[in-house]
C-alpha cells in the first residue's frame, strides 16, 4: 500500500496500543485473498510480534466450527431444520433446530454450568451434557437472539457423531489444511504471545490461564497467527476454495437474527457477526479467551478485511479498530473497479429480459453474470431478487424478498414469454395484461379515467 496508507493504519492501531493498554497488538488488513499490510506494537518475550506469532482466537473458532456444519448440511447429512433430537438424540434441548444454534436463537444458556468454562479445565462430552440436564434453556427456542457458548460446544458433538472423529480432527482434514492454515492449533505452538491481565489502576500485569476447554472447546479454543486468519478472512469474503461454495458462505453471512441491545446495527448470521457501520456491511467475528483479543472482519462489497489481536483480557476496543482498519483502506487506497466487458451469455435467455409490471409497478429483468437473472422495479425501490436458474424456465429466488422463492415462465403456444409467476405474483408485459392468469381476473371494460 502507498506510505501515506501505511502510516495512517499504524498510527490507528499505536493508539490503540497506547489507549487500550495492551501489552501487544498486531494487525493487518487483506485484499484479494492476501495480506496488503500488516503491523505490531508493543512487545512479545521482549521482541515485537510478527505475521507469524500465535495468539488466541477465542469465539472467532465459532466461525471455522459453522464451516464444519454448513459442509455437513451441504452435503445433505442434515437441514439447519432438524432438532438436535435427530442427531444427538437424548439432551434436555433437542427440539432446539441445528439453525437456532448456529444463530444463537436456540434458547440455551450462555454458559456451561459450574466454574467458568474459559479460565478451568473442561470434562468431556458426557459430563457437559450432564451439567445441562436441568435447567440448560433460559429463552423459547427460535424467540430471542441469546448468545451461547454452549451451543457451539453441542455443535462440536454434533460434527463429532457425523465423522466418527472429534471436532477437532474433523476442523483440521475439512478446513484447516484446505485453507493452509497450518498454524492455527488448539494450543500454542513455536512464538506465541502470553494472555495477561493489565491492573486497571497501575502498569502492571497478571498472566491469565489457558486450559483446554474440553467439550466447550468448539466455543473458543483455538489459536493462530495473522497469516493464517488473513486467510480466514478472505474465506467470510467468499475465497472459500473447495471447502464450502462461495453460495454457502454468502449464506452465513446473511442476518438470522438481529442484537436489539445494540440500535440494530448488529445481527448474527450462521456462525458470522453481521455489522453496519456508516454503510458498510461487515461480517466476521470477534474473540476474547482470558488473556486475549481478536476480530476478523470483512467488507462484503468492496472485499477488503481487516484482522486484529492483543493478549490483554481487556482494554483495546478491538473490533472499532477492525472497522477503522478497513475505513482508511478503503477511503485512502479504494479499489478500482473490474473493467466492464460483454461476455457470452445463453441468448435464448434474451427473449425474457426487458419489461414487465406486477400489476401496475414496472421491472426489469436482466441477465447478469453467473447465468442468473436480476429482477427489480425500474425505479429503484421495493422487492428486488437474484435468480439462478434450477430446472427448465424455473429459477430460484437468492436474496431479498423473494429468496427461496421459485419464478416460473409462463409461454404462448409459439414460446414467447407471456407471464412469470413468482410465489403466487404474476408479472405481464403490459399491465394486468388479460390475456395472462392475472389473480382475480382483469376487469374487461379495461384501463378508463373513472
Amino acid at each position: 500500500m502507498l506510505p501515506s496508507t501505511e502510516f495512517a493504519l499504524l498510527r490507528r492501531l499505536s493508539l490503540e496500543q497506547v489507549n487500550g493498554r495492551a501489552p501487544s497488538m498486531v494487525a493487518a488488513v487483506v485484499r484479494d485473498g492476501e495480506v496488503a499490510w500488516w503491523g505490531a506494537r508493543g512487545s512479545v518475550e521482549g521482541a515485537a510480534p510478527d505475521d507469524d506469532t500465535q495468539y488466541r482466537l477465542g469465539s472467532i473458532t465459532k466461525s471455522i466450527v459453522a464451516a464444519l456444519v454448513m459442509r455437513l448440511r451441504d452435503e445433505g447429512r442434515l437441514d439447519l431444520n432438524d432438532p438436535l433430537d435427530k442427531h444427538v438424540p437424548g439432551t434436555s434441548f433437542g427440539a432446539s433446530t441445528v439453525g437456532q444454534l448456529l444463530s444463537h436463537t436456540g434458547g440455551l444458556t450462555s454458559e456451561s454450568p459450574g466454574s467458568w468454562w474459559e479460565r478451568s479445565e473442561g470434562g468431556d462430552w458426557a459430563t457437559l451434557e450432564a451439567s445441562l440436564a436441568k435447567d440448560a434453556l433460559k429463552n423459547r427456542p427460535g424467540s430471542r437472539f441469546h448468545y451461547s457458548n454452549v451451543g457451539y460446544g453441542v455443535l462440536g458433538e454434533l460434527v463429532a457423531r457425523h465423522r466418527g472423529t472429534d471436532w477437532l480432527t474433523a476442523l483440521n482434514r475439512e478446513v484447516l489444511e484446505p485453507l493452509g492454515m497450518s498454524r492455527t492449533t488448539p494450543h500454542p505452538t513455536g512464538k506465541h504471545a502470553r494472555g495477561w491481565a493489565v491492573h486497571p489502576f497501575a502498569d502492571l500485569l497478571l498472566p491469565e490461564p489457558s486450559p483446554d476447554a474440553g467439550a466447550m472447546a468448539p466455543a473458543g479454543q483455538l489459536w493462530s497467527t495473522v497469516r493464517d486468519l488473513a486467510r480466514w478472512t478472505a474465506f467470510v469474503g467468499g475465497d472459500s476454495a473447495d471447502v464450502l461454495s462461495p453460495d454457502t458462505v454468502a449464506e452465513m453471512r446473511a442476518v438470522a437474527t438481529v442484537d436489539d441491545a445494540d440500535a440494530w446495527t448488529s445481527g448474527y448470521g450462521l456462525g458470522l457477526q453481521v455489522l453496519r457501520h456508516q454503510g458498510r456491511r461487515l461480517a466476521g467475528h470477534t474473540g476474547s479467551m482470558p488473556g486475549f483479543l481478536a476480530c476478523t472482519l470483512v467488507d462484503e462489497v468492496t472485499g477488503t478485511g481487516a484482522l486484529t489481536f492483543a493478549n490483554t483480557t481487556s482494554g483495546p476496543a478491538i473490533l472499532g479498530l477492525a472497522v477503522d482498519l478497513i475505513s482508511i483502506a478503503d477511503e485512502q487506497e479504494p479499489n478500482l473497479p473490474e473493467e466492464w466487458r460483454p461476455s457470452e451469455v445463453d441468448r435464448s435467455l434474451l427473449t425474457l429480459t426487458g419489461l414487465w409490471h406486477w400489476g401496475p409497478t414496472p421491472y426489469h429483468l436482466r441477465l447478469i453474470p453467473g447465468g442468473m437473472l436480476s429482477l427489480a422495479p425500474v425505479n429503484g425501490m421495493g422487492r428486488a431478487s437474484r435468480f439462478r436458474p434450477v430446472a427448465q424456465d424455473e429459477w430460484l429466488g437468492l436474496d431479498g424478498y423473494y429468496a427461496g422463492e421459485t419464478l416460473r415462465v409462463g409461454r404462448d403456444t409459439d414460446g414467447t414469454p407471456r407471464h412469470l409467476d413468482l410465489a403466487t405474483f404474476v408479472f405481464t408485459r403490459t399491465p394486468y395484461d388479460p390475456a395472462a392468469p392475472v389473480p382475480g381476473g382483469v376487469d374487461p371494460e379495461g384501463w378508463r379515467t373513472a
